[in-house]
């Protein structure tokens, strides 16, 4: 795993981020705050956005040596309270990320989770966790709007990378 990788990882773990906020943040608050069902992890799409921006904060915590006791984001009543928030977040983290150093891949974070245990893994681990937990929680977002509106955009890979490159969105001609 490299740094340039790891960074790669990130500047498409914002782009999808930020690619259905905008499509909830389309629908309106009544809509984003809309239960959808019990069978998500979190009902609402405003709350399902509010955990990804908590997981990657309580995550950047982590990695610099804290462990906070909760989990923030529920705490955030509308798309532009939370949109605020998570941009500082995002600058914090891309801060982190520039700073980091091919050595610190391998270097061990120990942090206490919410409920007091102690955990210990590999930071480049831990990075990969909270992008990959991320497209979890995307998939479920693109599954009630889904159910809310129809289909939102495609958070693909390849489609950011196309579209970074300036080769446009291939996500409907695949076939």
């Amino acid at each position: 795993m490299s740094v340039a990788m790891v960074r790669g990882l990130y500047e498409y773990h914002w782009w999808a981020n930020r690619r259905l906020f905008e499509v909830v943040e389309g629908l309106g608050e009544e809509a984003a705050g809309r239960d959808v069902g019990r069978q998500f992890s979190f009902p609402t799409l405003r709350r399902m956005l509010g955990h990804i921006y908590g997981a990657d904060w309580i995550w950047l915590e982590r990695w610099q040596g804290r462990s906070p006791t909760a989990l923030p984001g529920g705490e955030l009543a509308t798309l532009a309270a939370l949109r605020a928030t998570w941009d500082g977040l995002e600058q914090e983290q891309r801060r982190f990320l520039q700073a980091l150093g091919p050595a610190e891949i391998d270097r061990e974070v120990a942090w206490t989770s919410t409920e007091g245990k102690p955990y210990r893994l590999p930071l480049g681990a831990l990075l990969l966790h909270v992008a990959n937990h991320a497209t979890h929680h995307r998939s479920e977002i693109a599954t009630m709007v889904t159910m809310v509106s129809g289909s939102p955009p495609d958070t693909g890979l390849v489609t950011q990378q196309l579209l970074t490159a300036g080769q446009g969105d291939m996500s409907r001609r695949w076939a």
